[in-house]
């Protein structure tokens, strides 16, 4: 949808709709090919967290890339540590990496991310148009990021160069170039903190022992790939997407700044409605059912979180924003012992962001855009943007 016409235009950019409530209703799945590895898709949100609970029946720990849809079976064979790691190792890891991602709670860590989002909201306020995606979304992710291993705020720019998917490109949904791009980086930064040892998260782990037994360069590497792919086009599709609400809910904005106690509710109600990740997979040990749907062992079912966000057997008025959503048990950062390690950052991304735009912004117009759309077989899910142009008036 490169350019809107005036009929388009009268559906809000802001709006995403949800093109699973059919089937969702009437069955509660959805079958999509995935390079000839067919994957079902669940679609009610008792059956995602059913599914995301059980770890013995639906496991994390196959084949490194399995679990990914796309899957990256084709472009990695490295296993993402805690992601694709079951019970009782998994808490292993999880026990040692967790305090770390906790980290943005503390006081210092939030007042440096509160810079880093104040200064980027200052310097494009001060221009006519700016493109979200790539030159506000792609910078605050990777500026933050910066706090997020503790390194060198500069080493940003590094990130900011390689674009927006590390895993993907215009060709290809899982492409292996650009993904050895990140793997060789990565091999670089571990082998800099082995031969000198800093306060950096590449450092902790290479000192660190799970069970006793010393991490290897290749867990983690894990830990990385996980920490670099899986925070980056979420945070960067959930900023964007909540710039595009506020443009045209510009209510929204003032009622924040007038209202600063909801702005944690906004947060979880925002990432409910626009769900950064669609889907996430598991791979089946043994012939089961779900929805009364028979699924083969070894087969691939993913968790659709973003339909999951719009079950109206949960959620009222599922389909509108409601900022102070007072009951939202969303599953926008995953569920059960898998929930998203990055949350607590992305979180206060998020909360500092809003607070920030509350108290910077007066208005947002929309110029120009282009949507992201996901082909899921019969489902077209709109997920973000590809590029979204907006002005940002400052006060």
């Amino acid at each position: 949808m490169e350019h809107q016409t005036e009929a388009e235009k009268k559906v809000k950019t802001s709006e995403f709709p949800d093109p699973f409530e059919q089937a969702r209703i009437e069955k509660g799945y959805g079958d999509i090919d995935d390079q000839n590895d067919p994957v079902t898709m669940l679609l009610r949100l008792k059956d995602v967290r059913k599914t995301a609970h059980n770890w013995k029946t639906f496991i994390s720990g196959a084949t490194p890339g399995r679990i990914v849809v796309p899957s990256e079976v084709d472009i990695r064979d490295i296993r993402q540590i805690p992601f694709e790691v079951d019970p009782p190792e998994h808490k292993d890891y999880r026990n040692l990496i967790e305090p770390w991602f906790k980290r943005p709670l503390e006081k210092e860590y939030a007042a440096k991310l509160t810079k880093i989002i104040e200064d980027l909201v200052d310097e494009v306020v001060e221009k006519d148009d700016i493109e979200v995606v790539g030159d506000f979304a792609l910078k605050l992710q990777s500026r933050a990021l910066t706090l997020l291993l503790n390194i060198p705020f500069e080493e940003s720019e590094t990130w900011i160069g390689w674009g927006v998917h590390v895993f993907r490109s215009e060709e290809s949904s899982t492409d292996a170039d650009k993904a050895n791009i990140l793997f060789d980086y990565l091999d670089e930064q571990i082998d800099r903190a082995a031969e000198n040892p800093s306060d950096d998260l590449y450092s902790l782990l290479l000192a660190s022992e799970v069970n006793g037994v010393k991490m290897t360069k290749e867990e983690v590497k894990g830990v990385m790939i996980l920490t670099f792919a899986g925070g980056r086009d979420t945070v960067i599709n959930a900023v964007t997407n909540s710039l595009s609400y506020f443009a045209e809910n510009p209510k929204a904005l003032e009622r924040l700044r007038q209202e600063p106690e909801i702005v944690g509710r906004a947060v979880e109600e925002l990432v409910r409605y626009f769900s950064p990740l669609t889907h996430m997979g598991r791979v089946v040990t043994e012939d089961t059912k779900v929805c009364e749907h028979a699924i083969k062992n070894d087969s691939r079912v993913s968790m659709c979180w973003a339909s999951a966000n719009r079950d109206s057997a949960v959620f009222e008025k599922p389909n509108e924003v409601v900022l102070d959503r007072k009951i939202n048990p969303h599953v926008g950062f995953g569920f059960s012992h898998h929930n998203c390690l990055g949350a607590t950052h992305a979180r206060q991304i998020l909360k500092i962001l809003m607070t920030t735009l509350a108290n910077k912004v007066t208005s947002i117009d929309i110029k120009d855009y282009k949507e992201n759309i996901e082909e899921w077989g019969e489902f077209n899910r709109k997920v973000g943007f590809d590029n979204i142009t907006m002005n940002i008036h400052g006060k």
